[in-house]
């Protein structure tokens, strides 16, 4: 897979965005067509579609990004601001072994394209659907909607980073497949309004980041792969 290729606007984002314009020129046009209170009614309705317009686009954004150092730095599959980075946990669900746990949370206002953490092979794709509960909130790791991505680094280790729905989140989207070759920093998918990703990564690795950092996705790294 391409590392970083394309236009700077999600295709997912294409529709909401063109729409929302499109009803706010028909409002703007149609409020110099009339005046008094319809006027300011159709006004007001023109505004609104403009500013959904606005947040689609700001939403939807998706800069090109350049990921530093070598394949041994794991750069942050997702933007946001990191809640956990524990060196060690318990990952039962698809590693089954301890790893090292980093969580980042995603706000309406970042950028909300996933990117490959590590240059390697897809291994499994696992999808489950679920509640919709605060994305920052802990339980929301287990419970919320979300897509687990494992992958095979070049070292032959396995991890794996999750896609989760926040809140306000409906629709997680991913554009892997098992057997994909993934290389670090390309697209993967997205989640649409506030969503966080978990990242799992077993054997010898060294943590980079705290929680309360701002991460960048395909550019900021994580930790290295010892």
């Amino acid at each position: 897979m391409a590392g970083d290729e394309g236009f700077p606007l999600a295709p997912d984002g294409y529709r909401p965005i063109s729409t929302s314009f499109l009803l706010a020129a028909v409002a703007w046009a149609s409020v110099a067509l009339t005046t008094g209170a319809l006027a300011v009614g159709l006004g007001l309705l023109a505004s609104v579609f403009t500013l959904f317009g606005l947040f689609f686009t700001n939403f939807f954004r998706d800069p090109r990004r350049t990921p530093p150092g070598d394949a041994s730095q794991l750069v942050s599959p997702a933007d946001g601001k990191v809640l956990i980075a524990e060196p060690s946990v318990e990952e039962k669900r698809f590693l089954r072994a301890d790893a090292a746990k980093i969580s980042i949370f995603m706000s309406p206002l970042d950028v909300h394209v996933n990117r490959a953490p590590v240059d390697g092979e897809v291994l499994a794709v696992h999808y489950n659907p679920g509640k919709f509960l605060a994305a920052f909130s802990e339980k929301a790791s287990l419970d919320n909607e979300q897509n687990a991505i494992v992958m095979r680094a070049t070292d032959g280790r396995e991890l794996v980073f999750i896609q989760i729905a926040g809140f306000l989140a409906r629709r997680i989207v991913c554009r892997v497949e098992p057997g994909a070759q993934c290389e670090r920093g390309a697209r993967v998918g997205m989640i649409k309004l506030g969503s966080r990703v978990d990242i799992f990564v077993p054997g010898a690795f060294k943590l980079n980041v705290k929680p309360g950092d701002r991460v960048t996705a395909g550019e900021t790294v994580l930790g290295e792969l010892g």
